[in-house]
């Protein structure tokens, strides 16, 4: 016995959504306009499904699937540089835009893409057996780096994240490290950007570079500092 899913997700209309995936490295293997909108793209093991609906906002769109692959490094190298050459840049914010790439607290290692129709797509490896969400740390700095990380990405509520950030970046009590540091201010960057702020994003990505750390810290924080100098450019 066999079986295979396959998500059918919305989009206004298909061309620019055909677009996205094809710049990612999809092959576009069926489309039709009649009796209704409809297409498919492969690449590899994933296959998408997508239909029009003319009413349809993809700014208020709730639609999602999850890709689990053995090589997401490989595949979000991949899909940056496929944007890259078909926007100029590898897009942050608005419609579509593509996230960081992080060890999540439920044993994955993930990113998150959204297509110019609304639709999450979720793209992540198996960092552990164990995929229930770990407890949030006691520590004040890595706390909010718990909560801010959950609310940017699983959630995508960046007005969230951008409130733990602030929070915790004003205590005047206690200091955070170099390297919590470095991530406190990558991720507040990331998400002012995602909310229009690009002052308050410049600033922020400005003290990260700022900041000294030591090889072994460098290592810690290889997809921080990938980020910012993503971000930066």
């Amino acid at each position: 016995m066999s079986e295979t899913t396959i998500p059918i997700l919305p989009c206004r209309t298909l061309q620019p959504v055909l677009d996205f995936y094809s710049a990612l490295g999809f092959d576009v293997t069926f489309q039709q306009t009649s009796p209704n909108p409809y297409a498919v793209v492969e690449r590899g093991g994933i296959q998408l499904h997508f239909f029009g609906m003319k009413r349809y906002e993809p700014t208020e769109s709730f639609s999602t699937c999850y890709v689990r692959t053995d090589d997401v490094d490989g595949l979000h190298q991949a899909f940056r540089a496929g944007l890259a050459a078909r926007y100029g840049r590898v897009p942050t914010r608005g419609l579509p835009r593509m996230g960081a790439l992080r060890d999540t607290s439920h044993g994955m290692r993930q990113f998150l893409m959204t297509d110019p129709g609304g639709n999450c797509i979720r793209v992540g490896q198996p960092t552990s057996e164990d995929l229930h969400h770990r407890p949030a740390p006691k520590e004040t700095f890595a706390r909010a780096l718990h909560y801010a990380s959950l609310f940017a990405d699983s959630r995508e509520d960046p007005a969230a994240a951008a409130k733990v950030l602030d929070q915790v970046l004003r205590l005047q009590d206690e200091r955070p490290t170099p390297v919590q540091l470095l991530r406190l201010l990558v991720l507040r960057a990331d998400v002012a950007r995602r909310l229009g702020d690009e002052e308050l994003a410049l600033s922020a990505l400005s003290r990260a570079a700022a900041i000294h750390l030591t090889a072994e810290e460098r290592d810690s924080v290889e997809d921080d500092l990938a980020r910012l100098k993503e971000l930066r450019a």
